[in-house]
């Protein structure tokens, strides 16, 4: 890999209070300069000759605000808006926030439907990135340039590396002020031996691990990769290698567990390597719906916090919050867990419990729903749709424990409960059920 030296001019002061994650930036004159620069212990990410360990989450529309007073610096995109004006605001809000931006530069994937043998549409799709680069190199809020996103998942045209190599050099010529990188999903021999051989003017690349992440060490060294490295996505345990009930429904750590989990990995990990390893970025400052409404984002779709934020702020800070959200224990259904893939008959009253505490005391609340199991087979982030959910017949509940009537329909399941502290901080766990055997769906 190539690790161009890039000059570096930005205001002492701004960078002072940008690296220790204060809540505003003094304004500055041109672009940051940042670059990738070689050690004698490894590598190290340097912003205007200051040293820069990236302390961030994938946030593309989140909360900045919340994400700086919690001891970030830095955020990442999947995308740049073609609204100059949008993507300004935000460069502009990140500055104010002393938070810098790893720009997303949306590529496009072969599972989609791109054709890297196009020629005119591969031409075509660099010249948008170049424009966005040049529109938007020089705010001192940008960081890097992130080019695609998992361009190897499902992927098996090589060319896609050319043509990453292409825009790579594109942009070095465009802005000589900031690196370039690429995430993948996963890591492998193969996969180093084509970016060495196809895109090697890349200044780092970007590797997304979840429950697997405790082999990267394992895996840059079977892949012979010394170069530098940004965990680029990483979080809870993934849906795809997570246990599963005997009717193929992937069980969802509670939010507590998954907490602990951030923590361990951030720190056995992600801190571990400080050789190759420049930082990372947690997914995700946000809420989205992938298998379920509450597995990778760090928020409730309602806004509040959970167990992972204050996590992450205890790792970025070495401070937990003064307030921090509710603990809660694994979901019970008539005193089963999910690994024993609890099957109920229809419209029979069943019991499900759960413990939660508060670390401050506060009164806590709880709400149940139900919602039909999903059924997305999609991969790597792309959009599901919310299942729909189903009427809960309650017969009573109290605190933690609720007594309901099992769906009618036979069909899978999953119950929901969200505990609230009134501070808003939240945490949350589910379990998968069946109505009826799984062999009549």
């Amino acid at each position: 890999m190539k690790h161009p030296l890039v000059r570096i001019a930005w205001r002492a002061a701004a960078l002072l209070a940008l690296c220790v994650g204060a809540p505003t930036l003094a304004a500055a004159d041109g672009p940051a300069r940042v670059r990738v620069v070689a050690t004698a212990d490894g590598h190290q990410l340097q912003v205007d000759g200051t040293p820069f360990r990236i302390r961030g989450a994938g946030l593309q529309d989140g909360d900045q605000e919340a994400l700086a007073a919690r001891g970030a610096n830095a955020f990442r995109t999947w995308h740049t808006a073609e609204d100059p004006a949008q993507v300004r605001a935000m460069l502009d809000r990140a500055q104010r926030n002393g938070l810098m931006v790893a720009m997303g530069l949306h590529v496009g994937k072969e599972r989609h439907g791109f054709d890297y043998g196009d020629a005119a549409a591969v031409a075509a799709q660099q010249a948008r990135l170049l424009a966005q680069v040049r529109a938007h190199k020089a705010h001192p809020a940008v960081l890097m340039w992130v080019v695609g996103n998992e361009l190897n998942l499902e992927g098996r045209d090589p060319r896609v590396w050319d043509a990453v190599e292409s825009i790579t050099q594109a942009i070095h010529a465009e802005d000589p002020h900031h690196p370039v990188m690429t995430p993948l999903a996963g890591f492998d021999p193969a996969l180093a031996d084509l970016l060495r051989t196809r895109a090697p003017s890349l200044d780092l690349i970007g590797v997304q691990l979840y429950g697997d992440i405790v082999e990267l060490p394992r895996k840059l060294e079977a892949a012979r990769w010394n170069g530098p490295y940004i965990v680029t996505e990483w979080g809870p345990t993934g849906h795809w290698e997570s246990p599963l009930t005997a009717w193929g429904a992937p069980i969802e750590d509670d939010a507590s567990r998954k907490a602990t989990l951030l923590a361990d990995r951030y720190t056995r990990i992600i801190e571990a390597d400080a050789a190759q390893g420049l930082g990372s970025f947690v997914f995700l400052w946000g809420q989205k719906q992938e298998r379920t409404p509450t597995w990778y984002g760090l928020f409730l779709s309602s806004g509040e916090s959970t167990p992972g934020v204050d996590a992450m702020q205890r790792m970025w800070t070495g401070h937990w919050p003064a307030n921090r959200a509710p603990e809660i224990s694994p979901l019970r259904i008539d005193d089963r867990i999910a690994t024993d893939s609890v099957v109920l008959a229809p419209d029979a009253e069943h019991r499900a419990h759960v413990v939660a505490t508060d670390p401050e005391g506060d009164p806590l609340t709880y709400r149940w729903t139900v919602r039909e199991e999903s059924r997305a087979t999609s991969i790597g982030g792309d959009p599901e749709t919310l299942p729909p959910e189903v009427s809960l017949r309650l017969a009573g509940h109290a605190d933690g424990a609720l007594r309901f009537s099992a769906p009618t329909r036979p069909g899978a399941y999953r119950l929901f409960v969200e505990v609230r502290d009134g501070q808003d901080h939240a945490a949350y766990a589910n379990m998968p059920f069946h109505v009826g055997p799984p062999a009549t769906e």
